[in-house]
């Protein structure tokens, strides 16, 4: 079922999504060669907490961590460990909290030190393609016209879309209907309305979009191995429009 929000409704998401936003900003300052995946996790974890929330992805269908850490082709979902981080990564963060009974998720694909052009311009297009996709995702438009407009851009650039992971509602659960592929033909699906929240959120590969998961039951990789990269906001349609709830004071 796919549910509309009340206004209090998506100010308790927005709350939820500030405190994620602001968690990737602590975390940026840490995204250098030789800080391990561990200690970015309970960073994550001790801020999330000390906002008076919890980690979403904690416990999550058995998930261990606060935060998902997926490094170069590793597309999501991977676990932190004791691995550094070291120059010339890509690294895809997905980060979920919740308070007071609703949820905000977000995720952003940091460069450590430098990274070749190519890798680069992966992060440049999929950054772009979730703005494109969020510009589509106004009251009267269709579910299916944000992946499209994902995937064109995406493919128009020479890198393919995840199909087997999409995007999702979000509110009072993690993941709620509808779900959002991030590929498609325009005008189908859910017609979009005033009062949803939906977390969209391009994976977008190098290479081939074929993917795979390791034996720890959670990291997906692409097959190829060719570098994957992955943004995501949180949005409601309010007024007509997408308005980011995901973002440094709903600045940008």
């Amino acid at each position: 079922m796919v549910r509309i929000r009340t206004k209090r409704e998506i100010d308790l998401i927005a709350e939820s999504c500030q405190i994620v936003a602001d968690t990737m900003e602590i975390l940026s300052d840490y995204m250098k060669p030789g800080v391990s995946l561990n200690k970015l996790d309970k960073l994550a974890e001790d801020y999330i907490c000390s906002r008076g929330a919890r980690p979403a992805f904690k416990g999550y269908m058995g998930f261990p961590s606060t935060l998902c850490i997926s490094i170069d082709d590793e597309v999501v979902h991977g676990i932190p460990s004791n691995r550094l981080l070291e120059n010339g990564q890509i690294v895809g963060v997905d980060c979920g909290a919740e308070k007071n009974g609703y949820f905000g998720d977000h995720a952003r694909t940091f460069s450590i030190g430098i990274i070749n052009p190519e890798k680069q311009r992966l992060v440049d297009i999929t950054r772009e393609s979730l703005m494109l996709g969020i510009k589509e995702a106004k009251a009267g438009n269709y579910i299916s016209d944000i992946g499209h407009a994902i995937q064109t851009h995406v493919e128009q650039n020479g890198f393919s879309v995840v199909r087997e992971l999409v995007g999702h509602g979000i509110g009072t659960d993690l993941h709620e209907d509808p779900q959002i592929p991030n590929y498609g033909l325009p005008k189908q699906g859910y017609q979009l309305k005033e009062g949803m929240c939906l977390a969209i959120e391009p994976m977008v590969n190098m290479g081939t979009k074929e993917i795979m998961t390791d034996s720890d039951g959670w990291t997906v990789r692409t097959k190829d191995g060719k570098s994957s990269a992955h943004f995501e906001h949180t949005i409601a349609i309010q007024y007509g429009e997408a308005k980011i709830l995901s973002t440094i004071q709903n600045n940008g």
